[in-house]
């Protein structure tokens, strides 16, 4: 470990394989950090973020493992401190969901919600677990969560419940750390990408998010920089702010005006 290594802040982020996590794990290279890149099943597309990150002059090692281990989310922390020396930063990006219409009860079972429980909110509280030890004062917790943990409608129930559990731990997790540790949360609403392409299929996909974008003020559906670009400014020592849960939907939640529906 070279002295400048040491002295570039670390960052830590789980499901950095793509989307969210990709994104930020890219930005946060190019602000001189760093990047434990963290994926479960995405090898090739997890070692070309951490290319990314390389091009950008810092150092960046992908790890695999599933955050729902608890083992695994030591292993993280103890592979972050042994290569860097520290921990700076911790985003909370891996999840999970299924595509089930919340109407379709009988098609939801108890153990689809202890998967996705797993990954979406034990794996949040684990990896803040094991980082927290290790980091100093002025360190910083992003979790990825979603406007569905407020709304109580999204792509199942499951994912709904998993993501207010999350929004209730960055809160619980903001009280418990401070003052040397912010937590807050990003709550994105739908993202473009693969992760929602893949569930939805390419027909529906379209038309979700032409009706997402139609009902939201700014008329646009976020990308996945879009969120990234949230989640470093609140992982920002200047950011004075802690246990909050930042809505970034592009006004989704606020819902167009009877006067602007249809307006392009």
């Amino acid at each position: 470990m070279s002295t400048a290594a040491h002295s570039s802040p670390v960052a830590i982020i789980t499901g950095a394989a793509s989307g969210v996590g990709a994104a930020t794990a890219k930005m946060l290279a190019g602000k001189g950090y760093n990047v434990l890149v963290n994926y479960n099943r995405s090898a090739d597309l997890a070692q070309q973020v951490v290319q990314d990150c390389l091009s950008l002059g810092v150092q960046a090692m992908a790890v695999q493992g599933d955050v729902s281990d608890d083992v695994v989310c030591n292993n993280l922390a103890q592979q972050a401190m042994s290569q860097w020396g520290r921990i700076d930063v911790l985003v909370n990006s891996a999840g999970a969901t299924l595509f089930v219409p919340m109407s379709q009860l009988d098609d939801v079972q108890a153990a689809d919600f202890q998967k996705i429980f797993g990954i979406n909110a034990i794996g949040p509280f684990q990896m803040s677990r094991a980082v927290a030890k290790h980091m100093g004062p002025q360190g910083a917790i992003v979790n990825v969560s979603s406007v569905a943990g407020q709304l109580g409608m999204g792509s199942s129930f499951p994912y709904v419940l998993s993501k207010a559990a999350l929004n209730s731990l960055t809160i619980g997790m903001a009280r418990t750390l401070a003052p040397n540790i912010r937590v807050n949360a990003v709550l994105p609403g739908m993202i473009q990408g693969r992760w929602m392409k893949e569930g939805l299929g390419d027909e529906a996909y379209e038309r979700v998010k032409h009706q997402f974008a139609d009902s939201s003020l700014l008329g646009e559906v976020a990308t996945p920089e879009h969120i990234a670009s949230s989640v470093c400014w609140l992982l920002d020592k200047d950011c004075l702010m802690t246990g909050q849960l930042m809505v970034v939907d592009g006004g989704f939640t606020l819902g167009r005006p009877p006067s602007a529906a249809g307006k392009k």
